[in-house]
């Protein structure tokens, strides 16, 4: 194996992350190079390109990058290194903060939603918690109860497509935060039940639009370098949630109308979200493409974003390091919208991005299909049922639930580059099938050990969570080619949401039509689908650039 080394400088003009397959380095640099000297006397001597903009370098900051090939990197590839100016972004840590705070709140609403739904649905149907007359829901209207959140998201996710460009990401989780907060407020006042699915619709449709704007808004404003770090921070705020909502629904389970006080508790979370979202500015790249798409004039933007990324960083207005941030963002801004321009819907069933469809879409779908709405949503109910007949114990165990999703997330989060995607998906997607087969053994012959139930349901928990919960979207994220990615992410997002609210919507009347036993046996077997789809469909993906990606795996 031969090694290409390349030389490029450090300036801070460009944002671009590291690519994987590729070790560098950096150490400050001036004209001449003494620690360079065998290296620069080797390229000089065989006449290679580089060598001329090396003597031309600037004072600054020298990086090495060092490329494992199995040929020598050809000449125009290192003088295009090297006239490619690129940098990691100084920043403070204190900066970054609140731009992903608030945004992240949006994902944590989301997760506390399931969370608190668990509990609610315990205390909504108890003739002397509920403290309401009309407590003997319908198989049907437990459903559309649990299930309201999940189509309001999924009409959020197509009411927001057509006019997320209008909006752009900051009003965009503003409205979010308002939806939030209405439909909290409605959903913990609500005087029937036909007000009370209103609320839920609402804050339905909260989480549509946040789903959508927050993982944006994040990606658009941290500096490059910690942009994976930041944005699987913002999935684990969903867990976070989750947790948050199991943990309220335990201390008000034995409340007189506990349910209000579960549903009533966002409205604070919502308020902060917002008002954060008020001392943001817009995103600076959302106000480039503004520009860019001639929705006004183009300098008076480019301004707009100097100011709002001055900002973000905690710099004085109009400093020249956001100037010159701005300005190289924007050539690539250019050079992108070009390319994808010419994409549309149907676009994405064709050729490659069909192909991309079919992985992503698929994973998406089969998440929710192997019955993970349904295990969150009704872990309380399905507790009681395996023998932990109070309430307060059953929603305790859930509480221990989502510790332990909390815990897995983070050991995927730490594996999943390590591990690579594919052993992550066959392993995980293996221990959902034995957890579900599990429960159905539960249900049929082994109701005396109220254990099983626990131990599958923890079972259940964690392989999700190393599985199809991060890696589907983030091989979402991956596997579309740059011409229709964003459509090709909005058409998963909706797969996502329409199959999480129908398998929702449907376990409860199964359950009564199938019964526990029968049903989680089906899901088994869906469970046993989705593996064989994994190993034969699914790529690895791990160091592998997009633009790789896009030419080994989908040509």
């Amino acid at each position: 194996m031969a090694w290409a080394t390349s030389i490029r400088l450090l300036w801070p003009l460009q944002l671009q992350p590291f690519q994987h397959s590729q070790a560098r380095f950096s150490f400050p640099y001036t004209n001449p190079l003494p620690s360079l000297s065998p290296a620069y006397g080797h390229c000089k001597a065989n006449k290679l390109p580089i060598c001329t903009k090396m003597a031309s370098i600037p004072r600054g900051r020298l990086m090495v990058k060092v490329n494992a090939v199995g040929k020598q990197s050809s000449g125009n590839e290192a003088e295009s290194l090297v006239t490619d100016a690129t940098s990691k972004e100084i920043f403070n840590w204190s900066s970054v903060i609140l731009p992903f705070l608030f945004p992240a709140l949006g994902g944590l609403l989301f997760g506390y939603d399931i969370g608190a739904t668990s509990g609610a649905t315990i205390s909504l149907q108890s003739p002397e918690l509920s403290g309401i007359s009309w407590f003997n829901l319908s198989a049907v209207q437990l459903g559309l109860v649990v299930s309201g959140s999940l189509y309001g998201a999924l009409l959020g996710s197509l009411i927001v497509y057509p006019i997320e460009d209008f909006l752009g990401r900051r009003r965009e989780l503003i409205a979010a935060a308002v939806l939030y907060l209405l439909g909290g407020i409605i959903t913990a006042y609500a005087p029937r039940l036909g007000v009370l699915l209103i609320g839920r619709l609402l804050y339905g449709l909260g989480i549509g639009f946040a789903m959508h704007g927050a993982p944006l808004y994040i990606a658009e404003t941290c500096p490059s370098q910690i942009r994976g770090t930041l944005i699987s921070l913002k999935e684990l705020f969903i867990v976070i949630g989750i947790l948050l909502g199991y943990f309220v629904g335990s201390l008000e389970i034995n409340a007189v109308g506990g349910w209000r006080y579960m549903y009533g508790l966002s409205c604070p979370i919502a308020l902060i979200m917002g008002f954060g979202m008020l001392t943001l500015p817009p995103s600076p790249r959302w106000l480039l493409l503004r520009g860019v798409r001639g929705k006004g004039p183009l300098q008076e933007y480019k301004e707009k974003a100097i100011s709002a990324l001055s900002k973000l960083r905690g710099r004085f207005a109009g400093d020249k390091v956001s100037e010159a941030q701005i300005e190289d963002t924007l050539a690539s801004l250019k050079s992108a919208y070009m390319e994808e321009s010419g994409g549309s819907v149907w676009e994405v069933f064709q050729g490659p991005s069909l192909k991309a469809f079919i992985i992503g879409g698929g994973l998406v779908l089969f998440q929710q299909i192997t019955g993970q709405p349904s295990v969150l949503y009704y872990a309380g109910p399905i507790l009681q049922s395996a023998g932990f007949s109070a309430a307060a114990d059953a929603t305790r165990v859930s509480v221990v639930i989502g510790i332990f999703k909390l815990l897995m997330t983070g050991v995927a989060v730490l594996k999943v580059d390590d591990l690579g995607r594919r052993p992550l998906l066959i392993g995980g997607v293996s221990g959902i099938a034995l957890s579900l087969f599990l429960l159905s053994a539960y249900y049929k012959f082994l109701g005396g050990f109220s254990l099983v139930a626990v131990a599958s349901l923890l079972l259940y928990v964690g392989c999700y969570q190393i599985s199809f919960g991060p890696i589907s979207w983030l091989m979402v994220s991956e596997i579309f080619p740059l011409r229709t990615r964003g459509r090709g992410i909005s058409l998963a997002v909706l797969t996502n949401f329409g199959s999480n609210a129908i398998v929702t919507f449907a376990f409860s009347p199964l359950q009564e039509l199938l019964g526990g036993d029968n049903l989680f046996l089906l899901f088994g077997a869906i469970a046993l689908v989705s593996l064989v789809f994994v190993v034969t469909v699914v790529p690895e993906t791990k160091g592998l650039s997009l633009e790789e990606i896009e030419s080994k795996i989908l040509e």
